[in-house]
């Protein structure tokens, strides 16, 4: 009894995340598009990310690995990140 008792409330706490939750933390792999924006708000910037955008502990700023060189960029100010949908191609 005890059993389906734990195991109840294990599956119920993995489906209770949000979606928000969720994106974060399984996003993994997953695109995303890194605008750097200017004070008049316009782009000064844009990145696509090989995968998951993290931002540094205590601090204001990300770091992602750059789809188009290679290499890590490290971004600080105002920033955009959006998820970039997968295409499923038949």
């Amino acid at each position: 009894m005890k059993r389906l008792l734990f195991i109840s409330l294990t599956i119920l706490f993995c489906f209770s995340c949000s979606d928000a939750q969720k994106a974060k933390k399984f996003g993994r792999g997953s695109e995303f598009r890194i605008e750097m924006l200017n004070c008049d708000g316009t782009v000064a910037r844009s990145w696509i990310s090989t995968g998951k955008v993290r931002h540094f502990q205590k601090s204001n700023g990300f770091y992602f690995m750059d789809k188009a060189t290679g290499l890590l960029v490290e971004a600080t100010g105002s920033i955009i990140i959006s998820q970039i949908p997968e295409v499923d191609n038949p």
